[in-house]
Formats: C-alpha cells, sequence, structure tokens
C-alpha cells in the first residue's frame, strides 16, 4: 500500500507525459536532480567524452534549468526517463532545438540501464515528437565516432551520415565527430549544428 509520507513512493509520483513501451517520460523537475546527477557523474556512463562528466551538483542544475527552458521555448525537449514499474530515473533524452535551425537526438542511460534497447525506443519516439511539432525541421544526432553504440541507435533510427571531421574544441585532438540527419542539411544548418 501506498505510504502517504514517502516522498519517494512512486504512487506520488505525477503521471508521465508521455510514453513509450516501456519508458515513462517527464519534463525535468528540481526533483529529478538527484538521480540525475547520480547518472551525470558516472565515469562508466562518460567513456566516449570524460570531460563532459557532472563534477558539481551544480552543473547538473544547470542543465536541468536548460532543459527546462528548452521545453518552454520550444515546446518538446529532454525529458527525464523513468522505468515503468519502478519509477527509477534511468536516463534522459529527447529533441532539442539547436540554434533554431534542428532538433538535436540525444540520449544517455544509466550504466545499468545500457544493453536494453531503451534509447533506441526513446529515439524513435523523440524522433515522432519532433516530426510532429515542426516537419520541416530536420532531426540530426551529434556525437563522437568511437561511441559506437549511440551511432548504431541512430543509424537504427534512419539517420544517415551527412558530417565527419575532428572535432573541434575536444580536449582529445584525436576524437572525430559525426553528425547523422533525418535528411540533408544546408550549409547553415550544418554550421549550426556544430557551432
Amino acid at each position: 500500500m501506498p505510504d502517504p509520507a514517502d516522498p519517494a513512493d512512486p504512487a506520488l509520483e505525477p503521471a508521465a507525459e508521455d510514453a513509450t513501451d516501456r519508458l515513462d517520460l517527464y519534463r525535468p523537475r528540481p526533483s529529478d536532480l538527484a538521480e540525475l546527477h547520480t547518472i551525470l557523474a558516472d565515469p562508466a556512463v562518460w567513456r566516449h567524452y570524460p570531460s563532459l562528466r557532472h563534477d558539481t551538483v551544480e552543473r547538473t542544475e544547470a542543465t536541468l534549468a536548460r532543459w527546462s527552458a528548452g521545453w518552454e521555448q520550444d515546446g518538446l525537449g529532454t525529458w527525464v526517463v523513468r522505468e515503468r514499474g519502478s519509477g527509477a530515473v534511468i536516463g534522459y533524452g529527447g529533441c532539442s532545438m539547436l540554434g533554431g535551425v534542428a532538433w538535436n537526438l540525444g540520449y544517455r542511460f544509466a550504466a545499468t540501464a545500457q544493453g536494453r534497447g531503451y534509447a533506441t525506443e526513446l529515439a524513435r519516439h523523440a524522433i515522432e515528437r519532433a516530426h510532429a511539432a515542426s516537419p520541416t525541421t530536420p532531426v540530426v544526432a551529434y556525437l563522437v565516432e568511437h561511441n559506437a553504440a549511440s551511432a548504431a541507435v541512430a543509424a537504427k533510427v534512419g539517420l544517415e551520415l551527412v558530417h565527419r571531421a575532428p572535432d573541434a574544441g575536444n580536449p582529445d585532438p584525436s576524437v572525430v565527430r559525426l553528425v547523422l540527419a533525418d535528411r540533408p542539411l544546408t550549409d547553415a544548418q550544418l554550421g549550426a549544428v556544430l557551432r
């Protein structure tokens, strides 16, 4: 029986704003901070881009604020992903607007939730939502080449390689940046994505 005094009780969670077959999707809330920070601070989650690991809670707070602002501005953005049934935050992802010219498809899951097809499930759903919100706006995935799992997800959901080059600004000069998209990009769109 749900415990009304327990703030972590799943019965007290608001209803998901959106969902896939196995995932409940929520707009970011301040109450997600601790669970998201655990994921964002985990070195295993950032093995492909260690310099992006969150080393402070304040960095995660800023990320949550940016995600919330994106939802307010664009009507679509990054969801906090909870596994249906457990209510636990297992990741985040969705489509966020880049420079007003492209939807950026992104996803990241806790190390314990990887390898179950969640990223592909979330990515398909996010692209559907982006196309519904703005069908003429391309969807892109911006990732590093050595993250083969992320590139495989992007390919599974229909994105194709449109750009490959050294990753400008990466602390590791050997890293190569890939941009995959659901359609050809104009020079202006690619420029906005690479900014």
